[in-house]
């Protein structure tokens, strides 16, 4: 039976790199611990699941290279697992005061079962996750994509193409040395995108990308399938427009399913609800709470009153919205393929980090989802965007419209008054940068490591992260101080770059403290054709 609808579910997988070997006590590092507690493994455990059961499915999952570096991080890995042993103490702690509560001790018992089984899953794969994610794409079931090395945001660097340039080629070459192949596609930071940018792209090889919807709506000229097939931009590479009725059902605050009831309140944890005296060795050394990840209540309603959580109740929720999501996609493709004359793909990109760490059933949904779509139906079929390449190669070609999946779908997420400070010394230390490299083309060993390392703090400093920090108000301090530091950081080993008096020691510190991308090469950002940008004093 013919196929009436293909659906491509992209699950977007990144932090911005933060790893701090002078204080292990940063709790910006718990950024990855509870996201590898809470997302990443537990996707792990819903892929394994599906494959020991013999389930057909295909999902696509982008990697950012700074996530990559993180996960195979020695230092980190092991911070991981003193993370862990922390709240395996903490829930036989709870296990024993909750003993004479037969429902907050069944809790208790929930929690310590995920943390020693996301113990269990981190040491079969030594530590490194990326392995486990590297098998799934080897079995099929998984297309891993890339991004943007610190998940710049591209558009906002578009008056200097080497910089695009270095921050695609890059997060290429990490994912070459960590999966053994080219990628097919990438995931541009925050659906970033302006014409032209796509050409960068075919340049380094890649088939295809993502777009806000309304970056293939405003195509030029307009899309024959709306957002229902992918255009080829004129470089040749395909574009992909996300889907908003699918979107809005997950993401929504108001109408999504993670809003429902019966789910896990993310906001209330024992590491703010309970005696402080008896959660203190379990928060950081200067005694401030925090979350712990153990979480008793379920959203309930309105106000601050919350009732106990209930995960059979959330876990048949989970599979009701599983079904209802299928649904709509049914009927969503019935009334597209009266439109169209071949089988439209439905585009799903969404957070990874949504699923588990934000919405704890996301997992147990996802699960849901891809049973029902192989054993409860005949209608819907998942695929990759490679695969709908390879069943439909010819499309129309258009450019896409300059748009991001920001609030109000342009740039003023990543450009405004909150941030705004940020471009004038980006741009000056990207010149720079890029004046360095076209200038210095045989350096001595310890000019190129010092020139090296002027790229990763470039990189770093680069990473939309910081700048959507500002806007949305939540750890400003340290955005601010990432941002600034970076910027010293570069200015100081410019000057002794300039100055011919590199300080051996200063850079020593610099490279093992920023220290991913082991193979990168300054020279990634020299101009196609040489081009000058006039100095810039500091």
């Amino acid at each position: 039976m013919k196929k009436n609808g293909l659906l491509s579910i992209i699950l977007h997988a990144h932090l911005p790199y933060v790893r701090h070997p002078e204080d292990k006590h940063v709790l910006e590092e718990e950024w990855l611990h509870e996201a590898i507690t809470e997302t990443y493994i537990p996707l792990i455990k819903v892929f394994s699941n599906l494959i020991k059961d013999g389930v057909n499915f295909n999902l696509t999952l982008s990697l950012s290279p700074t996530l990559i570096s993180m996960l195979t991080d020695d230092l980190l890995q092991k911070r991981y697992l003193d993370y862990l042993d922390n709240l395996i103490e903490l829930s036989n702690k709870e296990l024993e005061r909750t003993k004479n509560d037969p429902e907050f001790h069944h809790l208790a018992h929930m929690y310590q079962q995920n943390f020693l089984d996301a113990k269990r899953i981190f040491q079969a794969y030594d530590g490194n996750l990326v392995t486990a994610f590297k098998n799934f794409q080897d079995l099929g079931v998984l297309e891993i994509i890339t991004c943007s090395a610190t998940h710049g945001y591209l558009p906002l660097m578009k008056l200097y193409p080497e910089a695009v340039r270095a921050q695609i080629k890059l997060g290429i070459k990490t994912y070459q040395q960590h999966f053994d192949c080219q990628p097919a596609g990438i995931w541009i930071p925050e659906c970033g995108y302006y014409p032209g940018q796509d050409q960068f792209l075919w340049d380094e090889g890649l088939r295809y990308f993502f777009t806000d919807s309304h970056g293939i709506l405003n195509s030029n000229p307009k899309p024959h399938y709306a957002n229902f097939a992918p255009i080829y931009c004129p470089s040749g590479v395909a574009a992909f427009g996300r889907d908003l009725e699918s979107s809005k059902q997950v993401w929504s605050a108001t109408e999504g399913y993670p809003g429902d009831h019966d789910y896990r309140e993310f906001y209330r944890d024992i590491g703010y609800d309970l005696d402080y005296d008896y959660i203190k060795p379990h928060l950081h050394p200067e005694g401030f709470r925090k979350q712990t990840g153990i979480k008793y209540y379920r959203i309930t309603g309105e106000g601050s009153h919350k009732q106990v959580y209930k995960p059979r109740w959330a876990k048949e929720k989970a599979a009701i919205h599983a079904g209802n999501f299928l649904f709509n996609r049914q009927v969503q493709a019935e009334y597209l393929n009266q439109q169209m004359d071949r089988t439209p793909i439905i585009i799903s990109p969404y957070d990874a980090e949504l699923f588990g760490h934000w919405w704890y059933e996301g997992p147990t949904w996802l699960e849901f989802l891809i049973r029902k779509i192989a054993y409860d139906q005949e209608e819907i079929k998942l695929i990759t965007p490679s695969q709908y390449l390879d069943r439909y190669p010819i499309n129309q070609v258009a450019t896409p419209s300059q748009s991001s999946w920001g609030a109000e779908g342009y740039n003023q997420v990543w450009l405004n008054r909150t941030n705004d400070w940020i471009y004038p010394k980006l741009h000056r230390i990207t010149e720079q940068m890029i004046n360095l490299a076209n200038r210095v083309t045989n350096p001595e060993q310890l000019e190129k490591r010092a020139l090296n390392q002027l790229a990763r703090e470039l990189l770093l400093a680069q990473s939309s992260d910081w700048a959507f920090i500002l806007k949305t108000d939540t750890m400003t301090e340290y955005a601010n101080r990432r941002l600034n530091q970076h910027f010293k950081n570069f200015e100081k080993l410019y000057k002794q770059i300039q100055q011919n008096k590199i300080d051996q020691n200063y850079l020593n510190q610099l490279e093992s403290k920023n220290n991913l991308f082991s193979k990168l090469d300054y020279q990634i950002y020299q101009s196609n054709k040489n081009a000058n940008y006039k100095e810039v004093s500091i």
